[in-house]
């Protein structure tokens, strides 16, 4: 039975970059403030006439190059995203035109932040059942138009940008990609929402934090326990970009020492929700910063609450 494959990556962040300083001339905050609370030191904002059908596009576009394969070779696209402006056509649609992608299967998913992981977990499944050979899985997020600008709790977070997986069916008898561990907890669910016809982003931020602090390190440490691995062992751990806070309390409760190279992408790009794990994979990759081949923990939650993570090796 063939098994998921991530064979190539790639990202996407706008031109315009947004530092600390220039949001204190917007609300009442400082460089100082939002570093010592959420480790932001700046993020990338789209263009108004930017969509994330073009960011997805843009990130996918250097994944596909990188893979080897062309548009005719891929079957599936799906993109996790909860900021795309229009219910229809899908994002997913858009960029396979964009690709010249002929007649994939093409959805969206929308579990926030999580979204990548759960899209990744569903293309696995897919190739695993035989449906799909080769998928384009894409976290794309302009948070930005979603953003009150007056509201300091939320503005200093969240960001834009774009991450892309080519992943393929291969007959390796090692998994590249491990088992998904994936849930909610649905009467916290309020505590992060994007709600109306002219949605901004509302937070319980303690609610999150205790929440990220507390629940999340024994579920990326039981997603290591079903790919076989020990935490100790791990290359690299991608955690999704919320707030270097939250990302070092989960890699002390998992132990992880020196020798695992930890994604604090969020200092350079903010939180970009369902894009930040795998931009933050991308650039660590491109910079060479990951052996090919070598154990991954992915791990992603927010909104809903959702959480998903695997074990990936390395493309």
């Amino acid at each position: 039975m063939a098994t998921g494959r991530i064979v190539s990556l790639g990202h996407y962040q706008p031109s315009k970059v947004v530092t600390n300083d220039d949001l204190s001339k917007l609300v009442d905050t400082n460089d100082e403030w939002i570093l010592s609370r959420v480790g932001i030191a700046s993020r990338r904002i789209a263009a108004e006439n930017e969509t994330v059908a073009d960011m997805a596009t843009a990130a996918a576009s250097k994944a596909l190059a990188a893979s080897g394969l062309t548009a005719a070779d891929i079957d599936t696209i799906v993109v996790a995203t909860c900021s795309s402006a229009d219910r229809c056509p899908n994002v997913a649609t858009r960029v396979a035109r964009n690709l010249g992608v002929d007649a994939p299967a093409a959805f969206d998913v929308n579990t926030a932040c999580s979204g990548f992981s759960y899209a990744l977990g569903l293309i696995d499944h897919g190739i695993r059942a035989g449906a799909i050979r080769n998928a384009i899985v894409i976290g794309a997020e302009k948070m930005s138009e979603m953003i009150d600008w007056s509201d300091r709790a939320t503005c200093v977070i969240f960001a834009d940008g774009a991450g892309a997986a080519v992943v393929s069916a291969s007959d390796d008898a090692t998994p590249a990609i491990g088992p998904v561990v994936w849930g909610s907890v649905p009467e916290k669910s309020d505590a992060i929402r994007v709600e109306g016809w002219k949605p901004r982003v509302a937070q319980e931020g303690q609610t999150v934090f205790r929440w990220a602090t507390t629940a999340l390190a024994p579920l990326a440490r039981e997603t290591c326990e079903k790919a076989g691995i020990d935490p100790t062992e791990l290359a690299a751990f991608i955690p999704h970009q919320a707030n270097t806070r939250i990302i070092d309390g989960i890699v002390k409760r998992l132990g992880l020492t020196e020798r695992t190279a930890v994604a604090m992408d969020i200092v350079e790009s903010g939180n970009t929700s369902a894009a930040s794990v795998p931009m933050a994979l991308s650039k660590m990759v491109e910079r060479g910063e990951i052996p090919s081949g070598a154990p991954v923990l992915l791990f992603a939650f927010g909104g809903g609450l959702t959480y998903a993570g695997q074990v990936i090796r390395c493309p």
